[in-house]
């Protein structure tokens, strides 16, 4: 007699059961999304809520630009390695149907291959890559921080296991670990004084953890193995997402080059600062999003609901980005200096463009986990390298004319008027036309254009200065997209506007009674277990 496993926990491989997904053509998808979501939301709110705390406490008085330009060094390069260190084949425990357990030794293996002889290029040529990107002393900072290619290879097996069967209370908890202690351990290493190599051992010691927690909360998939016929089929899946990916994390690290090896570590510092600001709303609202938004999208795609689902995503999105994105374009230096000090309010400038790049990001991270469910991996592509392409010129002359804030300025008037069209083209040819893109963002775009007025205003002629006007200004701004946003979000929620509405008890009852399934069925979630 097999032993059922606990609520929450994900059983190890078992050659008995054929297949790890149920077959069931009517599985509660949506249910599996929605309880996917509510989890990955408090996950990411925690984490970056805990992240931003000790960033602060990091930039006042612990650490100064040129360290926090020396750790941007390393997180550029780290970056584009991790896009290509396991040749897309991750995603397939994610996308492929069928038996993980039969295809997951495979993609294992050629992960961890990949990436152990991509840290062993990086280990050589560090030095070297150190002096183009601007500091012949973050080499240290590059090796270090390189080792996370090597676990991140290992542990997308089990990671992908989790976000597979939605298990986004799991990755709360190893998402939490990590956090714990990669920032426990930078603090410490920064009060003794470690500088910039604080950041790169905090972050491998946070790995390591978090290749712990997946190993255990998705058991069984860190057994190595080898099949060639699969091995060719991975390839083939894989390598146009890690082309892909590679140019999306080249899109946004090459910023970090051009200033670094333009304006050197100082400027550098200061320009990670406002990036990681203008990335707040950014990671709060699209990580949420893409634990889920990949799995959930592949599987509307077999159904051919791919633009309604897109359109539902979007509109959401976009209405929870673009307050903060507007906050932090119009009070750029005010919120420098309410968080982390007078010193970094030379950052605000970029701050402002690298806000309004945040909204496109947004919309762009999620165009780019809808085409890839849809099965067009080409045309994204040729997105991104004309992206790329266009993006590189622009911010080398931008930077050399008007310093960090000129990068930020760059970056709109690339991903603004040339790269916006490209991406409504790609969503095209998966069948989501240009209006659906429209119905989901005339909304917010038309909010966030009322609110940045108000809140200039309030700014300008409200006579405060400093930190008063951050909250002034931002009281009102917010009642006025409230009011706007809220005819879309009552629409979402399945209400009219203005109106509240509630299913009477006796239609309930009958709803119950006439409900086709055994009484013993009506309130067990469909699906996979609620983790």
């Amino acid at each position: 007699m097999r032993v059922r496993p606990r609520v929450g926990e994900i059983p190890a491989p078992d050659p008995d059961q054929p297949t790890d997904q149920p077959t069931d053509p009517h599985e509660d998808l949506h249910g599996n999304v929605r309880r996917g979501v509510r989890w990955s939301l408090v996950n990411t709110v925690v984490i970056r809520i805990g992240n931003f705390l000790t960033g602060v406490v990091l930039a006042r008085g612990l650490l100064g630009p040129r360290d926090w330009g020396l750790y941007a060094i390393g997180l550029a390069a780290l970056a584009v390695l991790l896009a290509a260190n396991e040749m897309g084949v991750s995603l397939a425990i994610v996308r492929w149907e069928g038996d993980v357990r039969r295809f997951a030794p495979t993609v294992l293996t050629l992960s961890t291959l990949s990436s152990t002889v991509l840290y062993a290029v990086l280990f050589v040529i560090a030095p070297e890559a150190a002096r183009l990107l601007g500091s012949g002393d973050a080499t240290g900072v590059l090796r270090v921080l390189g080792l996370a290619v090597i676990i991140d290879g290992i542990s997308c097996v089990p990671a992908g296991v989790l976000n597979r069967t939605f298990a986004q209370q799991r990755r709360m908890w190893i998402d939490a670990a990590n956090f714990v202690v990669g920032s426990g351990l930078t603090i410490g290493l920064a009060v003794a004084g470690i500088g910039a190599m604080s950041f790169a051992w905090g972050s491998v010691a946070g790995n390591v953890v978090g290749l712990v927690g997946c190993a255990v909360c998705a058991p069984g998939y860190l057994k190595p193995g080898w099949d060639r016929e699969q091995a060719k089929a991975l390839i083939r899946f894989g390598a146009p997402l890690a082309g892909a990916s590679l140019l999306v994390l080249c899109m946004l690290n090459v910023d970090s080059v051009v200033v670094g090896a333009t304006l050197g570590p100082v400027a550098l510092g200061l320009y990670q600062l406002a990036f990681n600001m203008s990335g707040w709303p950014v990671r709060a609202v699209s990580e949420v999003a893409r634990r889920v938004s990949f799995a959930g999208f592949s599987r509307l795609a077999e159904t051919g609901r791919i633009a309604k689902g897109f359109e539902n995503s979007l509109s959401l999105l976009m209405a929870a980005a673009m307050p903060p994105c507007v906050l932090l374009l119009t009070l750029a230096k005010p919120a420098i200096s309410f968080v982390y000090g007078h010193e970094w309010t030379g950052a605000s400038g970029a701050l402002s463009f690298l806000a309004m790049l945040g909204v496109l990001r947004v919309a762009f991270e999620l165009a780019y986990d809808c085409l890839v469910a849809a099965g067009r991996q080409r045309a994204l592509i040729l997105v991104q390298g004309w992206w790329l392409v266009a993006l590189i010129p622009a911010l080398i002359f931008a930077a050399r004319m008007r310093g960090i804030a000129g990068v930020g300025a760059g970056h709109i008037l690339v991903a603004g008027p040339l790269v916006t069209p490209f991406f409504l083209w790609a969503l095209s040819r998966a069948g989501i036309k240009p209006g659906v893109v429209l119905r989901a963002c005339w909304r917010p775009v038309v909010g966030g254009a009322a609110m940045a007025a108000v809140s200039l205003a309030v700014a300008r002629f409200g006579g405060l200065h400093g930190t008063p006007v951050l909250f002034v200004a931002s009281v009102p701004a917010l009642a006025v997209y409230a009011v706007i946003i809220w005819p879309a979000v009552a629409r979402m929620r399945g209400r009219r506007p203005g109106r509240l509405h509630r299913r009477p008890k006796w239609r309930t009852a009958r709803l119950r009674r006439t409900d086709p399934r055994p009484p013993n069925t009506w309130d067990v979630p469909q699906g996979e277990p609620q983790w």
